[in-house]
């Protein structure tokens, strides 16, 4: 029997969320039918994380639905995972930075109308972890690249700058004047909100159930498999290991 993928979304009070995750696991069991998935999330939302774990048995795999290194990802998943003491677990490298993520942002900024020619401000949920800004940076560059070299400037919705109407004025300065808003986000929220109603262009939406999303979520997964057995594996209940991107 393969490990459980146990997807770890965030949670929200929105209540456009939790059927946005729902629906992105569901094209995850498309893929892959044989496959145990389950959900839980840090916080706001049920099932919780921790709740989800009791339940679980033998081998578990956490994939963080979180598209950038941070406190979640750090520390918070991999001390539910040590909570979880008669699984064996392992929490996968979160979903960003990555090629499929950029291929998901363009076409939701294609569906919003962007303007070919047109510069982007890629708005994240931010964090006082300078890796996960350097991940969101990272994914701007690769945006910009993807969309032909146009400004793609990497803005956050908390804890980190420049904000969103920042960097639109940022760009305005440059002679950018209705750039478009990329939601890094993976599903509805106030954050997303807040940063789409800061659009003076096209607003794209969170990426959702994506086609592309659903293929990295099982990426992340089997990568997190392979590295446990390239490094070996001790086969003791309770014993927690981390994939890294």
């Amino acid at each position: 029997m393969q490990p459980t993928l146990v997807a770890v979304a965030h949670g929200s009070r929105d209540p456009r969320a939790l059927p946005a995750v729902e629906a992105l696991l569901e094209r995850v069991r498309e893929l892959r039918p044989r496959l145990r998935v389950r959900l839980g999330h840090v916080e706001l939302n049920r099932p919780l994380l921790d709740h989800t774990l009791e339940r679980a048995t033998g081998e578990a795999v956490l994939v963080p639905l979180l598209l950038g290194r941070g406190t979640h990802v750090k520390r918070d998943l991999p001390a539910a995972a040590a909570r979880a003491g008669h699984l064996r677990t392992r929490v996968a490298a979160p979903l960003g930075p990555h090629p499929l993520l950029v291929e998901a942002l363009y076409e939701r900024l294609v569906e919003a109308g962007w303007a070919a020619g047109s510069a982007v401000v890629l708005a994240a949920a931010g964090s006082r972890d300078p890796e996960s800004a350097a991940d969101v940076r990272a994914t701007a560059a690769l945006l910009s690249e993807r969309l032909g070299g146009v400004p793609v400037v990497a803005a956050y919705a908390s804890a980190a700058a420049p904000t969103v109407p920042e960097a639109v004025r940022a760009l305005a300065a440059r002679g950018c004047h209705r750039p478009a808003v990329a939601s890094y986000f993976t599903a509805p929220g106030r954050f997303a909100s807040a940063s789409a109603a800061a659009a003076p262009g096209a607003a794209a939406a969170p990426l959702g159930d994506h086609p592309a999303l659903a293929r990295l979520v099982l990426q992340r997964y089997d990568e997190a498999l392979a590295a446990r057995q390239e490094e070996g594996y001790g086969g003791r209940s309770g014993a927690l290991e981390l994939a890294t991107a």
